[in-house]
C-alpha cells in the first residue's frame, strides 16, 4: 500500500510539472504574439521578438531579440533594439487580474535618434501609439466602442523596478545643408512603483511611460552634442566644406533649441 501511495504521489508531481510546463510555454506563445502583433498594431511600426522563455517555478524570464521599427519617413532600419531583457515576476499573479513584475532588467539597448527641424522618430513612434490607445486629441474623441479593445480592457500590470542600462544612441541628425551620425551613450533609465495602485497598469501604458523616458533621455544627449556639432567635431556642412560659418551655427542653434523644447 505504501508503495502504491508513493507511486502516486510521484505521479501526480510529474503531472502537476507536465502541467506548470504547458502553461508557460502557452504563455509564451501568448506573450510573443500578443507583443508583436498589438505593438505593430499600436506603434504603426514592425515590432519583432525572437522568443520569449518564461518559468512559472522560479519566477524568471527572458526576452530575446526585441526590435522597434522605425516610421516609413525615416531613413534608420529600427528605433530600438535589445538583444535580451530579463524579468522576475510573481508566479501566482500570473492567473490574477494583475501580473505583479518585480523587475525588468535591459541591458545595452541600441537607440537610433534620427531628427531633424521638424521632428524625432521617436517623438513620432510615441504619437502614433498615443493616438491608437486614447491618448491623442483624435483617439480620445472617438466614442469608447470606437477604441481598440485591448486598449480598454486586458491584462492589468504592476512593475516595481524597470532598469535600462548601458544603452547606445545612434545620433543621426539631418540639416537642410546636410547631414552627420555619432554614436553618444545613453543615460541610465530607471524607473519605479509602475501600476502599484488597484488599477494597475496596461501594457500600452506600460509602454508610453518606457518610451517617453528613452525618447527624453536620447533628446537631452543629442542636446548635449549640439556644442561639438557648432565646432564641426560631429557634423560638416557637404554644400559649405567648412563649419563654423553663419549659416552652420545658426542651422546648430535652432537644432539646439528643437531638443531643449522636446
Amino acid at each position: 500500500m505504501k508503495k502504491l501511495i508513493f507511486r502516486l504521489l510521484i505521479v501526480l508531481v510529474v503531472l502537476l510539472v507536465l502541467a506548470v510546463a504547458a502553461v508557460g510555454l502557452f504563455l509564451d506563445s501568448t506573450v510573443k504574439r500578443e507583443v508583436q502583433t498589438l505593438g505593430s498594431q499600436y506603434t504603426k511600426v514592425d515590432v519583432k521578438l525572437n522568443a520569449v522563455s518564461l518559468s512559472l517555478f522560479s519566477g524568471t524570464g527572458k526576452l530575446t531579440k526585441f526590435v522597434i521599427g522605425n516610421p516609413q519617413s525615416f531613413k534608420s532600419p529600427f528605433a530600438i533594439s535589445m538583444d535580451t531583457a530579463s524579468l522576475s515576476l510573481s508566479p501566482g499573479s500570473v492567473f490574477a487580474n494583475k501580473v505583479v513584475i518585480k523587475s525588468i532588467n535591459v541591458q545595452a539597448p541600441e537607440i537610433t535618434f534620427e531628427a531633424d527641424l521638424t521632428g524625432n522618430n521617436l517623438r513620432k513612434i510615441l504619437n502614433n501609439l498615443q493616438e491608437t490607445t486614447g491618448g491623442g486629441d483624435k483617439e480620445a474623441a472617438k466614442p469608447a466602442e470606437a477604441q481598440p479593445a485591448a486598449a480598454k480592457a486586458g491584462k492589468k500590470l504592476q512593475v516595481d523596478d524597470f532598469l535600462i542600462n548601458g544603452g547606445k544612441i545612434q545620433l543621426s541628425v539631418t540639416t537642410p545643408m546636410g547631414g552627420k551620425s555619432a554614436t553618444l551613450s545613453l543615460p541610465q533609465i530607471h524607473l519605479t512603483a509602475l501600476g502599484q495602485g488597484p488599477e494597475g497598469i496596461t501594457g500600452p501604458e506600460l509602454a508610453k511611460v518606457v518610451l517617453a523616458a528613452i525618447e527624453q533621455e536620447a533628446a537631452k544627449a543629442a542636446a548635449s552634442a549640439i556644442p561639438e556639432l557648432e565646432k564641426g567635431a560631429l557634423y560638416m556642412s557637404k554644400d559649405l566644406g567648412k563649419p563654423g560659418t553663419n549659416t552652420v551655427e545658426k542651422t546648430t542653434k535652432s537644432l539646439g533649441d528643437f531638443f531643449k523644447k522636446k
